[in-house]
């Protein structure tokens, strides 16, 4: 069976063996590159070779850290990036940035080996790593837009397309389109509309939006 792909982004050397002899040791993975800050990182993209399955990266990082690099992430490209942020701390300001700007999973640099397998494999598998623990921790902080937000009002489109998205099976946006019978276009007509009247950059932001406005199950 093919092994996945996993990209380290940590400034510390040691770390970063350290990281990749256990992962390779977990599970059918492999570690394929290596970078020592989110700079050299975001310089080394778009990657010639297949896009590898996932990117652990430190938070605490010089130039730019962790947070900032998803956001650069986020301008840069169309398609999503698995990342498991990887850090010391565990404000849930921090995590919810995170979140908000696409991060599919979030592990304290504590964590035991077990817990970083379980994130692996629920990232790979399913999308994203512990979604309903993510949405009762962070369900207490508010973030300024949602508050803004105010009368929410979405077309029954734009209810289905968020339905659909918050969905526990993981629908990629083509299933999604199926699941509405429309064309992916009409699908992306959707997502740009919301991602532009509510200021969301992710599909990760549409879960947490509807999960802080209860929009949708199972966030009722």
């Amino acid at each position: 069976m093919e092994k996945s792909t996993i990209v380290l982004i940590d400034d510390h050397k040691i770390v970063r063996e350290g990281l990749k002899q256990l992962i390779e040791k977990l599970g059918n993975f492999i570690v394929t590159h290596e970078f020592e800050d989110g700079q050299s990182f975001l310089k080394s993209l778009p990657f010639n070779e297949k896009k590898p399955d996932l990117f652990i990266l430190d938070y605490s990082m010089p130039v730019f850290n962790g947070i900032e690099v998803l956001q650069e992430l986020e301008q840069r490209a169309d398609e999503e990036y698995k990342i498991l942020l990887l850090t010391q701390h565990l404000e849930e300001d921090i995590i919810d940035r995170a979140y908000h700007h696409g991060a599919r999973g979030f592990l304290h640099k504590n964590c035991s080996a077990a817990e970083l397998k379980f994130c692996i494999d629920n990232i790979l598998s399913v999308g994203y790593s512990n979604i309903t623990d993510i949405l009762k921790r962070i369900k207490n902080y508010k973030r300024k837009e949602d508050k803004e937000a105010g009368n929410i009002k979405l077309s029954d489109r734009e209810q289905h397309f968020l339905t659909l998205v918050c969905d526990e099976r993981e629908l990629t946006y083509e299933q999604i389109a199926d699941e509405m019978s429309v064309s992916v276009k009409s699908v992306d007509v959707y997502r740009n509309a919301l991602f532009e009247k509510f200021h969301i950059k992710s599909k990760v932001g549409l879960v947490l939006f509807s999960f802080h406005n209860k929009l949708t199950a199972p966030f009722y």
